[in-house]
């Protein structure tokens, strides 16, 4: 059995910030794919929303977001058009399986957080007084980010990782947003818990963050957009297959590629 993992803000999917980073606006075949507040807020093309429908019909399609279970849900196709086993948010911390919570998981995430990093509430204290111009957002007592509203210095960069680093915790900065996540809040082992329970044999992967890297390692075939932190960051992996398009074309080209390879290893 196949298995396809992905990223989604910035990998598959892409709000009006991100398009209008790109430059892709006015690209012709545009579709929703998630509301809020009763607008249309992030979008990818229609060929790639046709390429992904027929993925998710013949492998196992596996979203794999550092969204909360509730802004994951605002993107409707998952929900209306798609019939999807499993879903992994909150960064790993929440495996959903048949649309409710794993318990077992997330006790073992619990678990962990417990023994192995320093507490979310002393970590947010040690970021006082840091150079962060941003506003601060906690997420479900797991970990917390800032909107970035100005570029972070290089120095303030360097001094939040070396106490990340020191604290069981890591950094990720995701176009405007600097998170700060404990280490064993983390895709990759969710992906991999997934895999083992499943019995697959092949994993298709894709994503754009350094967050994503934890279970793009552990695919045979790891798609990485050409734009992400992954790229920026010079970070290259064995089995890293960068994209030639960039923005919401990239995750077209993503999903031509994996629907290709797919085809081969089912002939």
């Amino acid at each position: 059995m196949m298995m396809f993992a992905s990223d989604l803000d910035r990998t598959l999917i892409y709000s009006n910030r991100a398009l209008a980073d790109f430059k892709q606006q006015t690209v012709s075949d545009l579709i929703a794919v998630e509301l809020k507040n009763a607008q249309e807020v992030a979008f990818m093309t229609n060929k790639a929303y046709s390429l992904l429908k027929d993925l998710a019909a013949s492998l196992l399609f596996i979203p794999v977001t550092t969204r909360t279970y509730e802004q994951y849900k605002r993107v409707f196709i998952f929900t209306e058009s798609f019939c999807l086993k499993y879903a992994v948010t909150s960064n790993g911390a929440t495996i959903i399986y048949n649309g409710l919570p794993l318990q077992e998981w997330r006790e073992s995430v619990q678990k962990r957080l417990e023994n192995e990093c320093v507490p979310l509430q002393k970590m947010m204290e040690e970021m006082n007084g840091l150079e962060i111009n941003g506003a601060l957002k906690k997420v479900e007592n797991l970990f917390f980010y800032y909107i970035l509203e100005a570029p972070l210095a290089l120095d303030a960069k360097n001094v939040i990782q070396k106490i990340a680093d020191t604290s069981g915790w890591r950094i990720s900065i995701q176009g405007r947003k600097l998170y700060l996540m404990p280490k064993p809040v983390c895709k990759g082992e969710a992906v991999k818990f997934i895999k083992e329970r499943e019995g697959i044999h092949t994993v298709f992967g894709a994503g754009d963050s350094i967050l994503d890297n934890d279970f793009l390692k552990i695919c045979d075939y790891a798609f990485v957009p050409s734009h992400g932190e992954l790229k920026n960051e010079g970070i290259h992996c064995s089995n890293y297959l960068f994209t030639v398009q960039q923005g919401v074309m990239a995750g077209e080209e993503i999903l031509h590629r994996i629907s290709n390879a797919a085809t081969e290893k089912s002939s």
